[in-house]
């Protein structure tokens, strides 16, 4: 780490590299050109947001198709936007319909009461790890916390106490879908590394499309944005004390850059897969850190209806708002033989400007590698369309009000982030089994190499209270910018 403050070259203004221009690059970028940096953003995809981003439904509608929360609102950047660009936001926080692994549709008073029993373990487990870290064995899952600790929650006195242990054990599945593997790979030791910002979590229910717009704005006036520039070396100065030195970077298509300093945003999945890239290489602790945390596969699949007929109530005056889970189904075994669970969140009752008939359907871990790599292979877009209309129905079509006729799917769309390379072949950073300094290797990450002009932002450096969100990349971005500014001893500017 520089040490001493060095002084602004009054013959050249310093040129700051930009790697990437999702969230975290966009506010980095923000905050240098505020403190009068020249900024140049690297960004190999033809547009700006990185995974926030957004595309059309084939009934017309926007959809994100990374980000679709802001977690936790209290005190959140994100929400600050939200409210500044009047993006509209729904909640469910407190509905969650379940159907059995026999298919049955449970009453919400049971499917709540099961809720309620994994949601306090899962607290149960944040605090546990929190206080017991240094003494939980690497290797412990969060699953291993709800099997040792079901008995307490369900006690042999309660009736029924067997079949309610057994469904909430199969409850716990639903944490997948939030860190984007298996609830069996969640580490304990690190699971107080998975608690995010305090407050309510809401849906972007108008998307994420206004907010970005907002980030950006300061970039795309202010610094140089080089579209389709896939950054393939990075040469790093290989002395701290030579301040003449700079950073090359060399990109896919022969283009060679020169900084002072770099801010790498890149996601974790492409560092992990691109170490080799940098020259000379990282400190080997950091090369660690990058390798040592988990990177999950979470992805998404939006299907569209004519109506959404789940808010219609049914026979037994049933109907679905918000969340539905089928767990572990005997009832798909053709197509699902290893009864993955399933979780999806109908968009119909949105606001009512946003509201669209379409289920979407979180995926992770297994579920999610076969549904992409088949999709892929697949050669016309009808039978994609069969393959994935064959797969869910078995979901959608026990909700209530559901007829075979009139309720065919118009159309879906699927993320396929496990398939693309610049995302690093995955989505969202995570704290596997196995893991046994998290903590520090998330500090080596957000320290980054300053010695050697490198320093780093992404969801994967932030704050530990906003880790793997877009709130978490956003203050990583403007926080190594800070930094940097700081060792140059450059004050922000003040704007009109």
């Amino acid at each position: 780490m520089m040490d001493q403050k060095e002084t602004r070259n009054s013959t050249k203004k310093l040129h700051i590299g930009v790697i990437g221009a999702g969230v975290s690059g966009l506010r980095a970028a923000d905050i240098l050109l505020r403190h009068g940096f020249q900024v140049t953003i690297l960004e190999a995809r033809n547009r700006l947001g990185g995974r926030v981003h957004q595309e059309r439904l084939p009934n017309g509608h926007f959809i994100d198709i990374g980000a679709n929360w802001i977690h936790g609102a209290n005190d959140s950047p994100i929400m600050d936007l939200a409210r500044e660009t009047k993006t509209e936001v729904s909640s469910w926080d407190t509905v969650s319909y379940v159907f059995n692994e026999d298919g049955d549709f449970l009453s919400l008073d049971e499917s709540t009461d099961y809720f309620t029993t994994a949601w306090t373990i899962i607290g149960d487990a944040f605090e546990y790890s929190s206080k017991h870290t240094s003494g939980i064995a690497p290797e412990k899952s969060l699953l291993d916390f709800f099997r040792d600790n079901i008995k307490k929650a369900i006690p042999d006195t309660e009736r029924d106490y067997e079949k309610k242990r057994h469904m909430v054990l199969q409850l716990s599945a639903i944490w997948g879908a939030i860190i984007g593997s298996p609830v069996n790979k969640q580490s304990l030791k690190f699971f107080w590394l998975e608690e995010s910002i305090e407050g309510e979590n809401l849906f972007c229910a108008s998307t994420y499309r206004k907010i970005l717009e907002k980030i950006a704005q300061p970039a795309v006036d202010g610094a140089d944005i080089r579209y389709a520039t896939q950054v393939s070396q990075i040469h790093g100065k290989s002395s701290s004390t030579a301040a003449e030195k700079t950073v090359k970077v060399k990109t896919t298509d022969g283009q060679v850059f020169d900084f002072d300093e770099i801010v790498l945003t890149t996601p974790l999945g492409w560092l992990q897969k691109n170490l080799q890239s940098f020259q000379p290489p990282l400190p080997e602790r950091l090369s660690k850190g990058i390798q040592s945390i988990g990177y999950g596969c979470l992805e998404k699949v939006y299907i569209s209806f004519p109506a959404a007929f789940w808010l219609t109530p049914d026979a037994n005056s049933r109907t679905i708002e918000g969340f539905c889970q089928w767990l572990s189904p005997t009832y798909a075994l053709d197509t699902n033989p290893a009864r993955w669970s399933n979780e999806a969140v109908e968009l119909g009752s949105l606001t009512p400007s946003t509201a669209h008939p379409t289920l979407l359907f979180y995926i992770h871990g297994p579920e999610s590698q076969h549904v992409t790599s088949t999709l892929r292979s697949l050669p016309t877009q009808d039978a994609k369309n069969d393959f994935v209309f064959a797969f869910f129905e078995p979901y959608y079509a026990r909700l209530p009000s559901f007829d075979p006729e009139s309720c065919r799917p118009t159309g879906f769309f699927a993320t396929d982030w496990l398939g693309d390379d610049l995302a690093g072949n995955g989505s969202y950073s995570n704290f596997q089994v196995g893991l046994e300094e998290g903590d520090e290797d998330i500090r080596t990450m957000r320290e980054g190499a300053p010695e050697q002009g490198i320093w780093m932002a992404g969801e994967h450096t932030a704050p530990f209270d906003a880790l793997g969100t877009v709130a978490g990349a956003y203050r990583s971005g403007e926080l190594v910018a800070k930094r940097v500014a700081d060792v140059y001893g450059m004050v922000e500017e003040v704007r009109e």
